[in-house]
């Protein structure tokens, strides 16, 4: 049973702050299995501690009568109350994919560790989804015994399924040949993810046959298109599409030769989009504060980490691997790689826990 503590069931579409816009997801996020949801009695319902406050949460788990529960995230009113309340009494699992890559004062660092340290002492198990959230949940005090790797996961065959024929189509309407790169940013255009030196790394690059592609919406919008006109020569190899849902991303993926996520942080936890494009058979390059990086890019294999905030770095990595047949490599060494980071296997550790708690 999955109990929603945010949303209403019949919402159809919901406002993004990153993106800026009406969302209306377009796959099917409640077939094939059972849930309910809590209602949520926030003045101002959102993603921060107060925005979820859902007082039937605890009696709607102790109905059910689970023999563990898995808590998506503690920094929620909702989320830290159940955990506080049934620990000793029900197994807490925990999954989260933070890390240490944000860098704090010394005191926001101790208190940070202080805190989090008690929170992390209400729960009994940690899925920990790569190297760097292992290593976040070993410094605020949990052992070796409470962690368990559970991969962080995207619809592998979702994105690798072939759209070629769409994606050599989208290709063509942005006038990109067969023989030229396209280096794809696909996300929200905020601060986070540091689109703007993406773009200004690319002006440095000045290849060509060369395109950048954006493809999103956010805060950076206004400001990264008007960067983008004032480059006289290159502006048309400079490209925009608003988000695009779900069922498009897997084409938006197969047009692209190289995907970049250059984000700086702070919060860059993990970059899902890095799965995805490497589910889709693409090279790809990011920047160190990304939290995939460790564990997703294999250097001179699959793609390349670069600093995060040095343009300087970014341009020679980019300078590095424009080259097709390259590219093509390393497409086909992420497809590999990612094969071992799916739902099948994040969903068999879980059952395999359970199995394990009820013998």
């Amino acid at each position: 049973m999955v109990f929603y503590t945010l949303g209403v069931e019949n919402k159809t579409d919901q406002v993004d702050s990153g993106f800026k816009r009406k969302i209306s997801w377009d796959l099917p996020l409640l077939k094939g299995y059972n849930y309910t949801f809590i209602d949520n009695v926030a003045a101002k319902p959102g993603y921060y501690f107060k925005g979820i406050v859902n007082p039937g949460l605890i009696t709607a788990i102790k109905n059910f009568n689970p023999n563990a529960i898995l808590i998506y995230g503690w920094s929620y009113q909702s989320h830290l109350k159940a955990m506080k309340y049934f620990k000793n009494k029900v197994p807490i699992w925990f999954r989260g994919d933070s890390t240490l890559l944000d860098q704090f004062s010394i005191y926001k660092r101790l208190t940070r560790k202080l805190f989090l340290t008690w929170v992390y002492k209400h729960i009994d198990l940690a899925f920990f989804v790569g190297t760097e959230n292992q290593k976040y949940f070993k410094a605020h005090g949990l052992k070796t015994e409470h962690l368990i790797f559970t991969p962080h996961a995207v619809d592998n065959d979702r994105f690798g399924q072939n759209r070629l024929s769409e994606a050599l189509a989208l290709r063509k309407d942005l006038s990109i040949s067969s023989h030229d790169i396209l280096i794809l940013f696909a996300g929200k255009f905020e601060e986070k993810k540091d689109p703007l030196i993406l773009l200004k790394a690319f002006v440095e690059l000045n290849r060509p046959n060369t395109h950048l592609l954006f493809v999103g919406n956010g805060e950076l919008e206004k400001i990264l298109k008007i960067e983008s006109k004032e480059q006289k020569a290159i502006g048309n190899r400079i490209h925009f599409m608003d988000f695009q849902n779900q069922s498009q991303m897997p084409v938006i993926y197969q047009a692209c030769d190289l995907f970049c996520l250059p984000s700086k942080g702070p919060n860059e936890t993990w970059g899902l989009a890095v799965n995805e494009a490497m589910a889709a058979g693409k090279a790809v390059l990011v920047s160190s504060k990304v939290g995939s990086a460790t564990d997703l890019i294999f250097p001179a294999e699959n793609g390349y980490i670069f600093k995060s905030a040095d343009q300087r770095d970014l341009t020679e990595k980019l300078d590095i691997i424009t080259n097709l047949q390259t590219l093509d490599l390393f497409g086909k060494k992420s497809k590999e790689i990612i094969q071992h980071w799916s739902f099948t296997e994040q969903v068999s550790v879980f059952i395999e826990k359970l199995y394990e708690s009820i013998r």
